[in-house]
């Protein structure tokens, strides 16, 4: 076997079908276009969501609700997933390095689902107010940070 004598299986390779070029070719004049319309003409493009006309399904439906768009979305954690950690002293980077968080939004929030039984020491943007009561409770610190980023 040579390289040189490598052909492809019969009826694999096509040769490409030249519109346009004249009467003869079997796609002259409209170039399988037809005649007349939208489609006919370079430079077309449909509208995602084109129905043939027919008034498209995301103008159909009803419009409802209302999004906030200064609406924060906070990071959390439950008290009781800082109770399994080991340190007594948890901040954004430091949850961060320990892989109980993944990626920073607005802000740390933490939760008070969970049980607490030791003195933390917990630096968060947000707080909720049971969070808060059990840190204290358990005779931890709680420390609010400044202005979240954004």
């Amino acid at each position: 076997m040579n390289l040189s004598q490598l052909r492809p299986p019969a009826g694999q390779k096509h040769k490409k079908q030249r519109v346009g070029q004249g009467m003869g070719t079997g796609r002259g004049k409209y170039s399988g276009r037809g005649a007349k319309g939208a489609k006919s003409v370079s430079g077309y493009s449909r509208m995602r969501g084109f129905e043939g006309g027919q008034m498209p399904l995301h103008r159909r439906l009803p419009k409802r609700g209302f999004t906030n768009i200064f609406r924060k979305e906070y990071t959390i954690v439950n008290v009781g997933r800082l109770e399994t950690l080991e340190g007594d002293t948890f901040g954004p980077e430091n949850l961060l390095e320990l892989g109980i968080i993944h990626k920073m939004k607005d802000g740390l929030k933490i939760l008070g689902s969970g049980e607490l039984t030791r003195k933390i020491s917990v630096q968060a943007h947000v707080f909720s107010k049971s969070a808060s009561d059990k840190i204290q409770a358990a005779g931890g610190a709680v420390e609010v940070l400044g202005a979240s980023k954004k």
